[in-house]
């Protein structure tokens, strides 16, 4: 569990739970769930004693389940969200390293390398407190970005410190969507791989079991997407009941936390509908296919067809000549047989000249 105190540009990491929170700023407290849940009590009871109020038991038991969807919750003393990060898990960065890469066998350990662990928020007026996962990837990146935010430096053009929790919660959910990125590109470059395989003209697709756990891993980000948007229309509505500002410089600070709530709930409406577009690429795709298939089983029966009408006859010329009667023509001559034989040829070629006039030979276009 790591404790920081943010003020002004300021940004120090604590070494233990203080007291007391300190005289300006605020306190931000990451933890591992594992840690959070073996330090609720002593949690529980320094919030008691900076806010004046603490975490409700049912939102520690949402904060500890690593299962929950993303949703938002609030109490008269703080705001909660969990928020579900959409990220390309451990070991796939060597995944797919360009489009014409890649086997269907990466493609399932890429389908099944996508984290969606949950991060919870807990925002009091003074004090953040987030639940991370194991890995604590987000906590971690944000604590050496800050820090590295409140190096001085001689330009002081670049970003602020967050100026309040709920600032510095909107910008590590802003991360988490940001992330897809990564995401994307994996997903975009396994379903380009599966494309590839199901229009290769000579090829026989038959993993159908890759592209149906493709699709079902579609359907999850989907839903997952829905949640984070829902929960996230739900912290700006909350957000828009807030108090009156006292004075013009927490208004400001008020509008930018909106802004910035909107610039997210964007971000995320951009996930969603990519995944949507993957999800329509796949039907397509797999639509697309059995039309060729379908295609190519119809241009073999067309030229059996053909082959059928071409030697049928031939076959009634054959089936003339082999009647067991004395008095058939053309049976008793020496010639007889040449005879029959350059009027079977002649009725072959015509009728291939016919079919291939009429484009029943070949493929059609």
């Amino acid at each position: 569990m790591r404790v920081f105190h943010v003020h002004g540009d300021q940004f120090a990491e604590l070494d233990t739970l203080p007291e007391s929170l300190p005289a300006a700023g605020y306190l931000w407290i990451g933890a591992a769930r594992r840690e959070f849940e073996v330090n609720v009590a002593t949690l529980q009871a320094s919030l008691q004693a900076w806010t004046g109020g603490t975490l409700v038991d049912l939102h520690v038991s949402d904060l500890l389940n690593n299962q929950l969807p993303s949703h938002f919750d609030y109490t008269s003393v703080y705001d909660m969200l969990v928020f579900r990060r959409l990220a390309a898990g451990t070991g796939t960065a060597g995944m797919f390293v360009d489009d014409t890469q890649g086997t269907l066998a990466s493609g399932r350990s890429a389908i099944e390398a996508i984290d969606t662990s949950p991060v919870g928020f807990a925002v009091f007026d003074r004090v953040l407190l987030t639940v991370h996962p194991t890995d604590c990837l987000v906590r971690d990146y944000f604590a050496g970005r800050l820090a590295l935010q409140a190096q001085p430096s001689e330009s002081r053009a670049g970003p602020r410190l967050p100026s309040s929790p709920a600032d510095l919660m909107l910008r590590m959910v802003n991360h988490m969507v940001d992330s897809y990125l990564e995401l994307r590109r994996l997903l975009t470059r396994q379903f380009t791989h599966l494309q590839q395989e199901l229009f290769r003209p000579q090829g026989n697709f038959r993993n159908w079991q890759l592209l149906l756990e493709s699709r079902n891993a579609l359907h999850l980000l989907e839903d997952t997407c829905e949640d984070q948007r829902s929960a996230l229309i739900e912290w700006i509505d909350a957000l828009e009941e807030w108090p009156q500002a006292p004075d013009v410089g927490t208004g400001r600070e008020r509008e930018m936390l909106r802004l910035r709530s909107r610039d997210v709930l964007e971000h995320i409406e951009r996930v969603l509908t990519h995944v949507r577009r993957l999800e329509s690429s796949a039907e397509t795709a797999v639509q697309m296919h059995f039309s060729a298939q379908s295609h190519r089983t119809s241009n073999i029966m067309r030229t059996l067809t053909v082959l059928t009408a071409i030697f049928l006859p031939l076959n009634l010329v054959t089936g003339f000549f082999g009647m067991n009667f004395d008095a058939l023509p053309l049976i008793h001559t020496a010639t007889g047989f040449w005879i029959a034989a350059a009027i079977m040829l002649a009725v072959g070629i015509g009728l291939s000249i016919y079919f291939w006039r009429k484009n029943y030979l070949g493929s059609s276009h």
